[in-house]
């Protein structure tokens, strides 16, 4: 009896501790949490230029370290140099295709104020389109013979564009203002690469083991390949489309570049904007002009076959549906600079699973060739004897 006491006695202490320990370690946790959610909100609005910048950085090193051999060996000016030249490559298309599109509007504006407008009728090349040419006909005509009643008719859809566009423009603003951040960040990255690396691999070492230096490698390998492959080939593209828009006064040019350059990271093809564009030039200019454009926007909007090889990575191959979805989910998710965060850093997360399985893969194949080879070991010890 006594000893039955002692044991509850006993066990009844031991659940008290048991529960007095789970308030703790649970009090714990919980401003633990509550601590990183804090830390979380006061650096969120640093998370996505650090990031972009890191991911610019690593792109741009194997030039960074080039230049610096022409600065004597000044990483810091090479670093900075590359983030003016980046900047000035983003600003100057920027402002052209903004400059094309506020013309555009303003012009539009003072044609609608004065009342003079005058759109010229289609010819029957629109009507022999196939497929659309009858419906593009009519709807052509009647902007062009009432166009008080056209407008009305189409109120919604003129309403929903334009909202569009402007949604679009400030977006890009928005964008070109972080890319310019993120360059800035990119340089200082740049000025201390070897710290930097050093301390990523070692946390890569600390958390994945000792595929961790091999994994942070495939990253930087990875980055280099999608934003070389994937966003710069569709920047060329939206370049060579562009300056065919502006070369033959195609309307709303700079939308029409912004448009291609969005297709192109997202992995869709540019002629579901160009093939418009072709009819349009088509419709409204000589023969030979619209000849000449259909033949440089077709080779521009096929360019990427022969690019994408020339500047994607060797040893690193992203499967397409995987940009893709990176693309549009990171579009969804922070706007048009997602739509380049994205494709990157899912083919990040892709490769490094691939990497993954074929880390697990390997282990089991040595072990078999080990055992397969034991049999020829015995049989040549023996013969030997």
């Amino acid at each position: 009896m006594a000893n039955q006491e002692g044991n509850n006695r006993v066990g009844n202490q031991q659940s008290k501790i048991f529960v007095n320990n789970m308030m703790e370690s649970a009090i714990r946790i919980g401003l633990l949490f509550m601590l990183v959610l804090w830390t979380f909100d006061i650096i969120r609005p640093f998370v996505i230029p650090v990031l972009w910048g890191a991911i610019i950085a690593v792109a741009l090193m194997p030039l960074t370290q080039k230049l610096e051999k022409a600065f004597k060996g000044r990483r810091g000016l090479a670093a900075t140099a590359m983030a003016i030249i980046g900047i000035a490559l983003l600003v100057i298309p920027f402002v052209l295709v903004s400059g094309s599109i506020f013309d555009g509007v303003s012009h539009a504006i003072e044609v609608l104020q004065s009342g003079e407008v005058n759109i010229p009728g289609p010819t029957q090349k629109v009507a022999d389109i196939p497929v659309i040419g009858d419906k593009l006909y009519e709807i052509w005509a009647l902007f062009s013979t009432n166009l008080e009643k056209a407008v009305q008719h189409f109120l919604p859809e003129i309403k929903t564009a334009v909202g569009t566009i402007a949604s679009v423009i400030g977006s890009s603003l928005a964008t070109l203002m972080m890319f310019i951040i993120s360059l800035a960040i990119a340089a200082g990255f740049m000025s201390n690469a070897e710290k930097i690396s050093g301390a990523i691999s070692t946390v890569a070492v600390r958390v994945v083991g000792k595929n961790g230096e091999q994994w942070t490698t495939l990253t930087a390998a990875t980055i280099r390949s999608v934003l070389l492959g994937v966003v710069g080939v569709a920047f060329i593209q939206s370049m060579l489309i562009g300056s065919a828009m502006f070369v033959f006064n195609v309307p709303a040019a700079g939308l029409i570049t912004l448009g291609v350059l969005i297709l192109g990271i997202a992995q869709l093809p540019a002629l579901i904007v160009v093939l418009p564009a072709i009819f349009y030039v088509f419709s409204t200019q000589d023969t030979t002009s619209a000849i000449i454009f259909t033949v440089w926007v077709l080779l521009a909007g096929v360019s990427d076959s022969f690019l994408k090889p020339m500047l994607m990575g060797r040893g690193v191959d992203v499967p397409m549906p995987v940009i893709l979805i990176g693309a549009i989910g990171g579009m969804l998710a922070a706007g048009i600079i997602g739509l380049f965060l994205g494709a990157v850093i899912l083919a990040i997360w892709y490769e490094l699973f691939m990497a993954w399985l074929k880390a697990d893969k390997a282990p089991e194949a040595e072990q078999s060739l080990a055992i397969e080879g034991e049999p020829k070991l015995e049989a040549v010890v023996n013969q030997a004897k």
